[in-house]
């Protein structure tokens, strides 16, 4: 049975004031990141209300009543062929490309033919199931390595029902990263008048690791005005209304969950000759919180 920190993570330092003969400890949250231009005193909330968690500790099939499916390869979406960024793959809700065993969250991407695809892998998503506004959402995830793989924990806002569409709904990329830069990620924001190649990004770089040789946990806390990004217990950016050139979409209404795991596609290009298949995400658990104070 694996073991499971269940707590909060938070950046912080202990600063210690003396007055005269007292003397008195006092936790303050000082995390300061570096943005293009300005450095900046970061808000940290804390968000302790638990509202979803799937540890995957049942095996089989994930649980259905948190996770269903996109199911193909994306070409009849209204963006386009490839789920709109030019992947691979055909999403499936096989066995062979999603499962829960042996306590994590197993989506595996193939080199296989399938449907007119040279790709298999999943993706799975809360909608209609879970959605919320605010809050804490994390991920513990092994990710995959190799060039042309794209792995992706991000929320999407609803659509109200069909009658908006990306990018005014908003989408908040949690985590991604391309299996050829093993020690870098990224996240994200898109919007109106900044999506796609005009998106709101910055990457955080492990030092001596690497993505895909251990556990690690991606996570934003999202509050009015402001989106706080994680990756284990550093806090490296906040992404606020004045850092967006167009209308802030954060504000406006719940967002749901994706957990996914392309090939090929805009980003990271196609796999080539070194690429191993199949490739895993590994995903330990998933939590999600309610913003009940800050």
């Amino acid at each position: 049975m694996k073991t499971k920190i269940f707590k909060q993570h938070i950046i912080y330092r202990k600063v210690n004031l003396v007055f005269g003969i007292l003397g008195l400890t006092v936790l303050v949250l000082l995390t300061v990141f570096t943005s293009c231009s300005t450095d900046e005193t970061q808000t940290v909330a804390r968000f302790t209300e638990l509202a979803m968690a799937d540890e995957f500790d049942v095996e089989g099939a994930p649980n259905p009543a948190i996770w269903g499916y996109n199911i193909g390869d994306g070409s009849d979406t209204p963006a386009g062929s490839g789920w709109g960024n030019g992947e691979l793959q055909y999403y499936t809700n096989r066995t062979e490309n999603v499962k829960v065993e042996n306590g994590v969250l197993i989506i595996s991407a193939r080199k296989e033919s399938f449907n007119g695809s040279s790709y298999t892998s999943a993706r799975l998503l809360t909608k209609g199931k879970l959605e919320q506004t605010y809050g804490r959402f994390e991920a513990r995830m092994r990710l995959p390595y190799g060039q042309g793989i794209w792995p992706a924990f991000w929320l999407l806002g609803d659509d109200s029902n069909g009658t908006e569409v990306w990018p005014q709904i908003g989408e908040i990329d949690i985590m991604e990263y391309v299996g050829d830069e093993p020690t870098r990620m990224f996240g994200t924001v898109h919007g109106p008048l900044y999506s796609g190649g005009e998106s709101i990004s910055k990457a955080y770089e492990l030092n001596n690791d690497r993505f895909d040789t251990g556990f690690h946990i991606f996570g934003i806390e999202w509050g009015p005005d402001y989106i706080n990004y994680y990756v284990d217990d550093v806090l490296y950016n906040q992404i606020t209304p004045d850092d967006v050139p167009g209308e802030w979409v954060f504000n406006r209404g719940p967002f749901y969950i994706i957990i996914n795991l392309a090939v090929g596609g805009s980003l990271p290009g196609p796999p080539n000759d070194e690429t191993v298949f199949p490739q895993n995400l590994l995903v330990d658990y998933v939590r999600v919180y309610k913003r009940s104070n800050n």
